[in-house]
C-alpha cells in the first residue's frame, strides 16, 4: 500500500475545443484542489492539456489558463496526429515527472469525481484503473448498439479488452515506462494498456452529455478506430479467410465431381445462372480477402518506417512540471 501522497498529472487531449475548455478546465482545477485538500495527492500535481494541431483558439486559451495558475501545462503537437497519439504523447511527457496519470476528454462527458476512486484504487495497491460507463443511455440506439457489438467482437477476436472502457484510466508510473517499450506506429490504447500486465481494477461512472461544442469523432473516424483496433490488436481476421479459403476450395472439389458425374451421366443442364452466381459470389470473397490482407500489409509497411507517433513543437512557458 503506498504511503505517501503521489503525484499526479491529469492528461487531456484537445483538438479544437475552444467551447468546452473555458468550461470544464475549471473543474480539473478543482479537482485537483479538491483532492490535495483530502491528502490523496501531492500539491505539486498538475493539470497537463495536448493540443493535437488545433485550428481554433484552443492552443491560445491553454496557454491563457498557464499563465493565469501553475496547475496548468500545456504542450502543443507539430501537426494534427489524432486522438490516440495525442494523448500518448501527454503520456510519454508526463511519465518521468509525476507517480500516476488520469487521462480524460475535455468535453465534460466522463465524470471527474470518479477520480477519487480511482486514486483510492491506486493507494490500495492497483497500478491500472479502468474508468469504465456503467451505462449508455446518453448515446443513441445506434451509437449504443454499434458500440457494445465492437467491444464483444473485439474480445471474440481475441483482443483483451475492457468492456465499455475507452481512455479514462489511472496509470502509474510504472506502467508507463514499461508502455513505452512498446513501439508500434499503430496504437489503440484501450487495447494495448492490458499488455502491459500490473494489478488492475476498474471503476464505475455514470457518463454525461458534451457540455458544450460538438463531438469531433464522426462515424467515419469511429469506424477507422474501430479497424485500427482489430488490426492492431488480433491476426484472426487472416485466419479467418485461410479458414474460408479452405471451405471454398471444399465446396468447389463437390462441384467438380458434381459436374463430372452430371456430364458422364448425360444430365448436364446449359444455362448461365449457376455460373453468375459462383463467380459473383467468389469474386466477392476474393476482394475482401485481398482488403483484409491489404489492411495489415499498410500497417507493415508503416511500422518498417519507424516514424515518430508525435512532436511536440511547443510547450507552455511555466513548463516547470518538477520532477518527483
Amino acid at each position: 500500500m503506498t504511503t505517501k501522497s503521489p503525484k499526479l498529472i491529469i492528461v487531456i487531449p484537445c483538438y479544437n475545443e475552444e467551447e468546452v475548455l473555458p468550461i470544464t478546465a475549471p473543474l480539473f482545477l478543482n479537482k485537483i484542489q479538491s483532492l490535495v485538500s483530502k491528502n490523496m495527492i501531492s500539491e505539486g500535481s498538475k493539470v497537463l492539456f495536448v493540443n493535437d494541431g488545433s485550428k481554433d483558439r484552443t492552443w491560445e486559451i491553454i496557454t491563457d489558463l498557464s499563465n493565469s495558475d501553475k496547475v496548468y501545462e500545456g504542450i502543443c503537437l507539430s501537426r494534427n496526429r489524432g486522438h490516440q497519439n495525442a494523448l500518448l504523447a501527454g503520456l510519454m511527457y508526463a511519465k518521468d515527472k509525476c507517480d500516476i496519470t488520469i487521462s480524460i476528454d475535455c468535453d465534460g462527458q466522463d465524470d471527474i469525481d470518479a477520480m477519487d476512486k480511482m486514486v483510492e484504487e491506486y493507494l490500495n495497491g492497483a497500478e491500472i484503473v479502468y474508468g469504465v460507463r456503467d451505462n449508455r443511455d446518453s448515446d443513441t440506439f445506434f451509437k449504443r448498439s454499434t458500440a457494445q457489438g465492437y467491444y464483444k467482437l473485439l474480445n471474440k477476436m481475441g483482443a483483451e479488452v475492457v468492456y465499455n472502457h475507452a481512455d479514462y484510466r489511472l496509470a502509474s508510473s510504472k506502467v508507463l515506462k514499461e508502455f513505452s517499450k512498446f513501439d508500434e506506429v499503430n496504437i489503440y490504447l484501450r487495447g494495448m494498456f492490458p499488455l502491459v500486465g500490473f494489478k488492475s481494477t476498474c471503476v464505475y461512472y455514470k457518463r454525461h452529455e458534451r457540455l458544450s461544442g460538438k463531438s469531433h469523432y464522426p462515424i467515419s473516424k469511429m469506424l477507422t478506430l474501430a479497424i485500427d483496433g482489430i488490426t492492431s490488436l488480433s491476426i484472426k481476421p487472416i485466419r479467418i479467410i485461410t479458414g474460408l479459403g479452405i471451405l471454398m476450395a471444399i465446396v468447389s472439389l463437390v462441384l467438380i465431381i458434381y459436374v463430372f458425374v452430371s456430364y458422364f451421366s448425360g444430365n448436364t443442364v446449359h444455362g448461365w445462372s449457376s455460373n453468375v452466381i459462383i463467380v459473383l459470389l467468389i469474386g466477392g470473397i476474393q476482394m475482401i480477402s485481398l482488403g483484409v490482407i491489404g489492411e495489415y500489409v499498410g500497417k507493415i509497411y508503416l511500422e518498417t518506417k519507424h516514424r515518430p507517433k508525435f512532436i511536440i513543437s511547443e510547450t507552455t512557458e511555466n513548463s516547470d512540471i518538477d520532477n518527483k
